[in-house]
């Protein structure tokens, strides 16, 4: 009986020994459910995810350009690059005056780690209902009338930002800009209304992505902001009627 007591008091504290040392033993590489410290936890909210216009700037500020090119940086350095190009080759899209009061700009971007080819530009262009011409860019023409000048234009965001068509094959870049200028051939709206469905038939072809003029990505707010803007542009400049002389 002594020794069955024994026995049991030497199994016993064999058990209470295992306990205790798997129940105090570190784990390893097993985080699930701990609490963080309040330093990991102030770090944590202090962390914000970059943006998709951050990603974008940043991609456009680090890709590669060409041999002898730059990128394109703002809206006027990329129209005035194409105003003060002279094509050889047609005057379809040509502008009838350069002096304009506003630009609107949108951008159709590739996707991370990826790049927009020409000649997908070339055929997603055509199938939006965009002529290639004038500074070897594309256009939106008024149907019936193209020498008005165009609603709109697209061009390569890297300078000159033309796409030659002798090196379309091999064209590559991060980003093509659409732009219309005001006054243009058509109402505000109008004009807006027609570069929207296209940038957006191009992002879907190009599997891209559709940005505003800040390249952050274009939500139904901006869109609905920026009709808003096209209705103020259209009242501030409408003709007014021509009055008729009294009659006496």
């Amino acid at each position: 009986m002594t020794e069955l007591r024994i026995g049991i008091l030497v199994a016993g504290l064999i058990l209470l020994a295992a306990i205790w040392y798997f129940g105090t033993r570190p784990r390893q590489g097993h985080r699930q459910g701990r609490r963080l410290p309040r330093e990991e936890q102030a770090a944590d909210a202090a962390r914000v995810e970059p943006t998709l216009g951050a990603q974008i700037e940043r991609e456009l500020a680090d890709a590669p350009a060409a041999a002898g090119e730059e990128l394109v940086q703002t809206e006027m350095d990329l129209l005035d690059e194409s105003v003060g190009a002279a094509s050889p080759n047609s005057e379809l899209g040509k502008r009838v005056s350069e002096d304009f009061d506003k630009i609107i700009t949108l951008y159709v971007a590739a996707r991370a780690g990826q790049v927009l080819r020409g000649p997908d530009i070339v055929v997603a262009a055509e199938k939006a209902g965009l002529t290639y011409g004038h500074m070897n860019v594309f256009h939106r023409l008024v149907e019936s009338h193209p020498e008005r000048g165009p609603i709109f234009s697209v061009a390569n965001i890297r300078k000159p930002g033309s796409f030659e068509m002798s090196g379309i094959q091999s064209l590559e870049t991060p980003a093509i800009a659409f732009f219309l200028t005001l006054p243009a051939p058509v109402s505000a709206l109008d004009a807006w209304d027609a570069m929207l469905p296209a940038a957006q038939r191009m992002s879907e072809l190009l599997d891209g992505v559709l940005l505003d003029e800040s390249r952050n990505a274009l939500g139904r707010q901006r869109i609905a902001g920026l009709r808003d803007e096209m209705r103020a542009w259209d009242r501030e400049h409408e003709v007014p009627p021509v009055t008729r002389s009294p009659r006496w």
